[in-house]
């Protein structure tokens, strides 16, 4: 890569030739054993064959989650996806309206059985409702 001046404008030449031969360049990996400088295992790389190899690992691992996430059971975890057609969204909505009303029903009925209880046991709190508390007719504007 070079620039060159041609005509008040500077021009960015990219020799491509040269780009293609740095990723032919061979490349060698020594594994070696640190306490007796044996030489473990070697490779021969170019950086044509690494990225090449990254590109397939990552393409793989993309292709792999993807498919477990659509053929498995683990769409249903998704927020947002996995429930089905619009007949279950249906049937899902209304079984959480009835379960969110058969909840306060249960709080209810569980409330009347302590005040109930309360009654029987003869634990009858006499609350005066005679004192109320009224705001203060001083600061009103007329």
């Amino acid at each position: 890569m070079y620039f060159s001046k041609k005509r008040g404008q500077f021009q960015m030449n990219i020799d491509y030739n040269n780009r293609l031969k740095r990723l032919r360049n061979n490349y060698q990996l020594t594994v070696t054993n640190e306490d007796t400088f044996e030489e473990v295992i070697k490779f021969k790389l170019t950086r044509l064959s690494v990225y090449i190899a990254l590109s397939t690992f990552f393409i793989s691992m993309v292709i792999i989650t993807a498919s477990l996430i659509v053929f498995t059971p683990l769409k249903y975890y998704l927020p947002g996806t996995g429930y089905g057609n619009i007949k279950q969204i249906k049937a899902f909505e209304r079984l959480k309206i009835r379960t969110d009303s058969m909840q306060i029903a249960l709080d209810q009925q569980k409330t009347f059985n302590e005040d109930i209880q309360k009654v029987l046991k003869g634990k009858i709190v006499n609350l005066d409702t005679s004192i109320l508390k009224l705001p203060s007719t001083d600061n009103l504007d007329d």
